[in-house]
């Protein structure tokens, strides 16, 4: 715990933790979140008297913010003209505090938005060059923290989640931490809510909490 220490700890982390994405990356867990969950979610919220619910979605290993934003877009494209009186508070958070600052910036490369259709690139973002920036309404819609899903108090500020993608995480840790990581994002979640992990990875063994749930196309963890 030496000033050393807490200056090398967040480069360690900056080093290992790999921050390749761009935006709309897991098509079929984007497609289930819009056709499928938010709505449920929705219905689940006014069933229990929330006749203007907030539906929280947490991007817990967001890197630079791309997978925040796409669920952003897909939010005021496709779900907010349906519910217009539910409200919606996007969460990205990570421990590398150089691809939060990107994420804030919301400027991209060409690679980031590959796969963004012309329309919603039209819409959603200006291009400068061969920079991307995203549209102040999209930016403003998403608040990023540097954050470690270790950290019990910090995951103890976590509450009333409905959704969770914690894509590509829980590869770089050994058993016993993804158990506790698993217990964490559970101790944050809604009852009825779901998590989303990576198409490698899965909660066998990890976790009773969460029935996983075929979707389509797509795999999510309800908690149970």
């Amino acid at each position: 715990h030496s000033p050393e220490g807490r200056i090398e700890i967040p480069a360690l982390y900056e080093s290992i933790t790999i921050n390749e994405t761009y935006f709309f990356r897991t098509e079929q867990q984007f497609e289930v979140l819009e056709h499928v969950i938010i709505p449920e979610l929705i219905k689940f919220h006014q069933e229990h008297g929330e006749t203007n619910p907030t539906i929280k979605i947490w991007s817990a290993a967001t890197s630079s913010g791309e997978e925040a934003y796409t669920i952003a877009i897909i939010i005021a494209e496709k779900i907010q003209p349906l519910y217009p009186n539910v409200k919606f508070q996007i969460i990205g958070t990570d421990i590398n505090n150089a691809v939060l600052e990107t994420a804030r910036r919301g400027v991209y490369k060409e690679y980031a938005v590959r796969n963004v259709s012309p329309e919603i690139l039209k819409k959603y973002f200006y291009q400068e060059g061969n920079s991307y920036h995203l549209s102040p309404e999209i930016r403003s819609s998403v608040s990023f923290h540097n954050f470690n899903l270790f950290d019990q108090s910090a995951m103890n500020s976590m509450r009333g989640m409905d959704v969770i993608f914690c894509c590509n995480v829980l590869i770089y840790f050994d058993v016993e931490s993804k158990i506790k990581v698993i217990e964490n994002l559970c101790e944050s979640m809604n009852k009825g809510g779901y998590l989303f992990v990576g198409y490698s990875e899965s909660l066998r063994g990890l976790s009773k909490n969460f029935k996983l749930i075929h979707l389509h196309k797509a795999m999510a963890y309800r908690k149970e």
